[in-house]
């Protein structure tokens, strides 16, 4: 789930890549056993297989932890921006591209017109509007990449807060059974209440 080597300014380190997707890192998390995944590749690894991915020992969701010295390395990597494709040639740091792509005059913006004039209906970029060189069959292709980019956006995000979510149930938890709550009552009240705060 991480980040396409081929948008990336030079050669990445091969320390940055990870093992599953041999993609760069992204939300990057290390086993107990010391190896680095990216989150959205390694989380349902071990949950489905209850086991680090190189396969050297038994862990669970709960042991995996962040790095945050290795995310910041990688955020001051260079990248080209998400609309490299639209024409933007803008190379910027990672921890900066999400900033940028606000501002990118290559992002699409919704016609004037609301349809175009062979009747896609799609949104065009700053260039093609200017350049009046709007293509359906390009537009829609661009539509669809940018569909699939925000489903993969909403995962990473969903699994974000699902670790989010795992953390603070387990501080709970904890908190609870130092304090001598550990009926499984309160336990399932617990969970209950977490889960209704994460997707409710």
């Amino acid at each position: 789930m991480g980040f396409e080597l081929d948008r990336f300014k030079g050669a990445v380190d091969p320390d940055f890549k990870c093992n599953l997707c041999n993609k760069v890192l992204e939300e990057p998390l290390t086993t107990p056993c010391g190896h680095v995944f990216c989150s959205g590749c390694v989380l349902p690894w071990v949950v489905q297989q209850s086991s680090c991915p190189v396969k050297c020992q038994r862990i669970s969701a709960k042991e995996l932890n962040h790095v945050l010295p290795l995310k910041n390395l990688i955020l001051k990597l260079e990248i080209k921006c998400d609309n490299h494709a639209r024409g933007c040639d803008a190379v910027v740091k990672l921890q900066h591209l999400a900033e940028h792509a606000e501002m990118c005059e290559f992002a699409p913006v919704k016609c004037r017109n609301r349809v175009c004039e062979s009747g896609c209906g799609l949104m065009l970029s700053h260039k093609e509007h200017r350049l009046q060189s709007h293509c359906c069959v390009r537009a829609l292709k661009a539509h669809n990449t940018a569909l699939q980019c925000k489903i993969i956006s909403l995962d990473r995000e969903f699994k974000k807060e699902t670790i989010k979510a795992n953390k603070r149930e387990k501080a709970l938890l904890a908190q609870l059974s130092h304090q001598g709550f550990n009926t499984e009552e309160t336990v399932l009240s617990v969970s209950l209440h977490i889960n209704m705060r994460l997707f409710g």
